[in-house]
């Protein structure tokens, strides 16, 4: 098989059930979200919503003389008949002018294909070259039960492998990208007539994954070798936790999905991107009216929250 077909491939398998990056979720490494094929139309006629118990998923807001400002953390895969409705969270979202997601369109995949060619491929270093004997029969095991077989996961770059093998047992145990919270936010949006802008784009997410030093790829690629397995279990337990309401599971979700991996695993999934996000988002308290935010959860618990980036610029958020 040629690099071309390996690659198309690839991309193909990423976008049926691939857009928007959960890196918040930075364990889940669900790198792309969603059903590339859906249309507008379909999005528009997003799937009714059980309702969780208690209050469900958390919420926050940030108020102002003339601006309120909520912000919902999401997880950007589920179960079919997840419970995670919230009346709290719909008249929030009802009263929102506008809607603000990681991605505007995660049905968008135009960028994907010569993004991956451009920072997913190494030429002259397969992913084998990177690994021990005994990586490599664990990376073969791995890849496997993603349904690919080695040889064609070999010519990318580790931390695109890294991503392709913890996305294949979520799918296998039920996850399914096409019932995210984004994107049921996102056709409410549609059929609401509500604007929807985008904190980043696909390029700027993958950019940022591609620029980690080689040694943190490593390290990265490592953590899905001995992990993979277990990120089908992790995903179950921070959604009771989301649907709890529980802000502790959460933090620690993000601690062990990115500062226990490594610092820099940490400044790249969550850190920068938080800090750019609360940018703009103090931007956008300098205007006026009701705007919604949902991001994934991880981006809103622990350490360098989207809020403590808030709080050290002077902005005020509470939960609801």
């Amino acid at each position: 098989m040629t690099l071309q077909a390996v690659l198309g491939r690839a991309a193909s398998r990423l976008e049926s059930t691939a857009a928007g990056i959960a890196l918040s979720l930075a364990a889940c490494a669900v790198l792309f979200a969603g059903d590339a094929h859906a249309t507008e139309a379909q999005a528009a006629a997003p799937p009714p919503v059980a309702r969780a118990a208690g209050d469900g998923p958390p919420l926050w807001v940030i108020r102002d003389a003339d601006s309120t400002i909520y912000l919902y953390g999401t997880v950007h895969m589920l179960k079919p008949g997840t419970a995670w409705g919230s009346d709290k969270v719909d008249a929030a979202f009802d009263s929102a002018s506008d809607l603000w997601l990681e991605i505007a369109d995660p049905n968008d995949q135009s960028e994907l294909g010569p993004l991956i060619r451009q920072y997913g491929v190494q030429p002259g270093q397969p992913l084998s070259s990177w690994l021990t004997p005994e990586e490599k029969t664990a990376l073969d095991a791995a890849v496997r039960a993603t349904g690919m077989e080695p040889a064609q996961i070999d010519p990318f770059r580790p931390w695109f492998a890294a991503l392709m093998i913890a996305t294949g047992p979520l799918t296998a145990a039920g996850f399914d990208p096409a019932l995210g919270v984004e994107l049921n936010l996102r056709a409410r949006a549609v059929a609401a007539g509500k604007p929807i802008h985008g904190l980043e784009t696909v390029g700027q997410q993958m950019r940022g994954l591609a620029l980690m030093s080689d040694d943190n790829q490593k390290v990265y690629l490592r953590h899905y070798l001995k992990t993979w397995n277990a990120v089908a279990g992790d995903l179950d337990r921070l959604v009771a936790g989301w649907i709890a309401g529980d802000e502790t599971a959460l933090a620690e979700f993000a601690l062990e999905n990115g500062r226990a991996i490594s610092e820099e695993t940490h400044q790249t999934f969550l850190a920068r991107r938080n800090a750019d996000w609360a940018g703009q988002i103090e931007t956008l308290l300098k205007g006026s009216g009701v705007s919604f935010i949902a991001v994934g959860a991880g981006h809103l618990a622990g350490d360098d929250s989207v809020q403590e980036m808030l709080a050290a610029r002077g902005v005020t958020v509470t939960r609801e």
